[in-house]
């Protein structure tokens, strides 16, 4: 059974009786306000159904993409975020995440070892410091010193695949779902404020001391509570090139829809970048609660809940025309 559908299946069974369906038509929704909660990728409907619990009790956006995301870090079974991530070439699991709320503020880490929950350590580094961002050692310090426990990330599973990989050690860098899947959720709540997160192991096999787009605010995640919310995921340094979330955020804010906006944000890669190898995925909501996203290559989908229920929706894409 393909990884795709495996996890399709799984997420199905895991909301128990609340809708489910696969929406192949436009990769857009339309929304009734909050609450509402979107995230990248099959697995989000796992993370979804978690951070519905805090919204639907009229919970903060914020606290429903922490928590919604924690789940997919502790989750050994996928390869690409938080503890079961794959390596960096030299055998080391290093993580990004950052977050985000209604007020502008926001926390990150990269290049962060041995801890299971980084998008909880950039929350702390939001709430308790006048950084942003810390990053490696310091990244480590800051969460022992904050409570959480050191953990060896490395499991099983990805030690024996980075193995096999270090065999012929090609690296080409090519994203979908078969190598990469960062976690990015964004969150509209009953109060009307928007938040968002975003996590990942990075890149498999990436150079030692690589940090693509998901810690960096405006490329892997971006919040504008008069506005709507972004967040990324695939080829991070296309992402960065050109700060995507807060494109995507700025074209929202000149009226375009939430696909709208994702899909200039691919055109603006596609365009400029050889796109023939990676995949963008771009995912957006408004602060109607509409939602929508877009990618380069066909394959990419996000998880979307709300009081209706659970889907799981395509994005349309440049290479597959639409």
């Amino acid at each position: 059974m393909k990884r795709r559908n495996f996890i399709s299946r799984l997420a199905a069974t895991s909301i128990g009786t609340s809708l489910y369906k696969i929406w192949d038509g436009s990769s857009s929704a339309q929304g009734s306000g909050g609450p509402i909660v979107a995230s990248t990728w099959d697995f989000g409907m796992k993370a979804n159904e978690e951070a519905w619990k805090i919204l639907s009790a009229h919970g903060k956006a914020l606290d429903a993409v922490e928590q919604g995301v924690r789940i997919i870090e502790a989750d050994e079974s996928n390869l690409s975020v938080g503890i079961g991530g794959l390596p960096d070439r030299d055998g080391y699991v290093t993580l990004d995440a950052c977050i985000m709320d209604e007020t502008g503020n926001a926390g990150s880490v990269c290049f962060l070892q041995n801890i299971v929950h980084p998008i909880s350590v950039a929350r702390k580094v939001m709430e308790k410091t006048p950084h942003v961002m810390l990053s490696g050692e310091g990244a480590l310090q800051f969460a022992l010193e904050e409570g959480f426990e050191k953990t060896n990330l490395l499991t099983p599973t990805a030690r024996k695949a980075w193995r096999k990989w270090k065999e012929t050690s090609e690296y080409k860098p090519i994203i979908n779902i078969e190598n990469h899947d960062t976690i990015g959720m964004i969150a509209l709540d009953s109060a009307g404020n928007l938040s968002g997160a975003c996590t990942t192991s990075g890149l498999a096999y990436k150079m030692h001391g690589r940090v693509g787009d998901s810690p960096i605010i405006g490329a892997g995640l971006f919040v504008d509570n008069e506005v709507g919310a972004a967040t990324a995921t695939g080829m991070g340094e296309a992402v960065l090139k050109t700060c995507g979330t807060f494109l995507v955020v700025e074209l929202m804010r000149q009226g375009r829809s939430p696909e709208e906006a994702c899909r200039e944000a691919v055109l603006r890669i596609a365009k400029k970048q050889d796109y023939k190898d990676f995949q963008i995925g771009f995912l957006a909501i408004d602060k109607q609660g509409n939602t929508g996203a877009y990618c380069i290559h066909p394959g990419f989908s996000y998880a979307r809940r709300n009081g209706d229920g659970a889907e799981l929706i395509s994005a349309r894409s440049y290479s597959g025309n639409d």
